[in-house]
């Protein structure tokens, strides 16, 4: 019995023995298989991978130079706004200049047009003046001149006083009176007199030294234009300039008599000049 079960048991197990090599070598090359797909698997999935991350990078680069654009559109943005801003400003400034300049022309024209009339009628008053001055006086006794908007006129003193005196001379009137009536025919213009010497010193119980007598002389004009002749006081200017103008060095006697000399200056008022000169401005 014994030997029955051994044999048989031999034989089951031979048979089991083949049966389990064919089901390993057929499991075996299943394995593999599975093995190679799985191999292969795994290269599709690391080739996916590498993709996905390159693809991955290439996000982040358009993500970041989206980014630089849209910093760059800003700054461009905010230069093109400055430059809007600074072109503004610049036509702004360019009108103001040009405005300015327009009205620095308007002054200008105001200005020369104001010259001109002030220049015609002071060479009108020269004309008057040397025609009715000069009229039997020796031509360097008196002197008329135009410099810019002011007449000069220089009369010697031999014609107005006696040495070192500040009284003016019967012969003087004449010459005064003239001069008085151009003041008077010039309502717009004031008039400023001043007295000059020549260098010799004066002392009197009245004169103390030139000072004195350029300016006593200047009032004694000026007095005598108000009282006898009616210029208003309001226009007139006494001066006095000692020795310390001279028209030439006190040397000579010519010289020194040059020097003794009154100037009667007529010139425009300085208010009305200005006045005028604004007016032109803005027209």
């Amino acid at each position: 019995m014994m030997k029955k079960i051994t044999i048989l048991l031999l034989t089951v197990f031979i048979v089991s023995s083949c049966v389990s090599k064919k089901e390993y070598l057929a499991l075996e090359t299943k394995n593999q298989q599975t093995e190679k797909e799985l191999l292969a698997t795994k290269t599709s999935l690391q080739k996916c991978l590498i993709e996905s991350e390159k693809e991955d990078s290439k996000v982040f680069a358009l993500t970041e130079q989206v980014k630089s654009l849209k910093e760059d559109k800003k700054t461009a943005l905010k230069q093109v706004e400055n430059l809007t801003v600074l072109t503004q400003s610049s036509s702004d400034n360019i009108k103001n200049v040009i405005s300015q300049l327009s009205e620095k022309d308007k002054y200008i024209n105001g200005v020369r047009k104001a010259m001109t009339q002030k220049d015609s009628l002071n060479l009108a008053i020269k004309y008057h003046l040397t025609k009715n001055l000069t009229n039997g006086i020796q031509d360097e006794d008196i002197e008329v001149n135009v410099e810019k908007t002011v007449v000069f006129i220089s009369i010697s003193d031999k014609l107005l006083f006696k040495s070192a005196s500040y009284n003016v001379t019967e012969k003087a009137l004449p010459i005064l009176e003239k001069i008085a009536k151009v003041i008077n025919d010039q309502p717009e213009m004031e008039v400023m007199i001043e007295g000059h010497t020549d260098s010799k010193t004066i002392k009197t119980k009245f004169l103390q030294d030139n000072w004195d007598l350029s300016a006593m002389r200047a009032t004694s004009i000026t007095r005598i234009l108000q009282y006898k002749f009616g210029v208003k006081p309001e226009r007139l200017i006494a001066a006095g300039r000692s020795q310390y103008v001279p028209l030439a060095p006190n040397d000579t006697d010519a010289n020194r008599a040059k020097n003794r000399r009154t100037k009667i200056i007529i010139m425009p008022k300085l208010n009305q000049f200005f006045d005028l000169l604004e007016q032109d401005a803005t027209k």
